[in-house]
């Protein structure tokens, strides 16, 4: 049986997601609390790994489970159906992990036929919270806004942002793996601010390399202080090669807030087709 958990996490005291001998990492807390309570060696495959310090609203993982760990499933009440003893995982899960644990499930339910939580998704949606010389502070939001002590205009930021919309080779915005292909499609991005002033990126995209987010966030930063201009986040990127005027950011301000999937019935073709992609671009992975 698969099941689907939706997670969130306030990543400042966890060393990304993956779990790491001797480190505290978020897949290592979940895990361990899954097999408190339905026992084995649970595992579980994550929508898209965030790096150390990286917050989620919105991650999205699939745990596969044994006969015998389906009759662990907690039911309330002995006549409990499946469903409702899948249900009620999420709130054992967050029973083991403490009242004001920094990872939560919010939701626990059974997948539908070729769900795979990384390989089914069709795109990733981040946010991020960055507070300029303009910007109030506000101690409450101090763990998941970074700080820059200029100001920043905004308006050349989102138009700089937009430059880079499409599919392209961003290996200037990556952090280089041997093998791995640096090719995505970015969805969307652009900035705002809000009603306190702080500036919020909306960036979506198929999939992500690593450190992507926070990169394209650095040279936006870099234009919106004017150290660059409009069009040179696209002139960077057709080079394939950073630049000392773009930094790649905080991860503090970083946010998985959204995962997409495509109908239920697409589940299990958008899987195979990925995993095939994957297979042929990065044959490391």
């Amino acid at each position: 049986m698969r099941i689907r958990l939706d997670i969130a996490y306030d990543g400042s005291q966890f060393r990304g997601w993956a779990r790491q001998p001797g480190l505290r990492t978020v897949q290592g807390e979940l895990e361990n609390a899954l097999a408190r309570i339905i026992g084995g060696d649970p595992r579980l495959v994550v929508a898209g790994r965030t790096d150390a310090g990286v917050h989620a609203s919105g991650q999205v993982a699939h745990l596969d489970l044994d006969p015998d760990q389906v009759a662990r499933l907690p039911r309330r009440r002995r006549d409990n159906d499946e469903a409702d003893a899948i249900a009620a995982l999420a709130g054992r899960v967050r029973g083991v992990l403490g009242a004001y644990a920094d990872v939560t499930v919010s939701r626990t339910s059974r997948a539908p036929a070729g769900f795979d939580a990384r390989f089914s998704a069709v795109w990733r949606r981040y946010s991020y919270r960055l507070a300029d010389a303009t910007t109030a502070y506000d101690p409450l939001d101090r763990k998941r806004t970074t700080s820059v002590r200029s100001i920043l205009d905004v308006e050349a930021m989102d138009a700089a942002a937009s430059r880079l919309i499409g599919l392209h080779d961003f290996a200037a915005y990556c952090k280089a793996r041997e093998e791995a292909t640096t090719i995505r499609t970015l969805l969307e991005y652009d900035w705002r601010r809000d009603d306190t002033g702080v500036l919020i990126a909306n960036v979506r995209a198929d999939a992500f390399c690593h450190s992507m987010v926070r990169a394209l966030v650095g040279a936006c930063v870099a234009v919106g202080e004017g150290r660059i201009g409009i069009d040179d986040v696209v002139a960077i990127r057709e080079a394939r090669m950073r630049i000392p005027e773009t930094k790649v950011l905080a991860a503090r301000g970083l946010v998985l807030a959204e995962v997409g999937y495509p109908a239920d019935g697409l589940l299990a073709a958008r899987a195979e087709q990925t995993r095939n992609r994957r297979d042929a671009e990065d044959p490391a992975s």
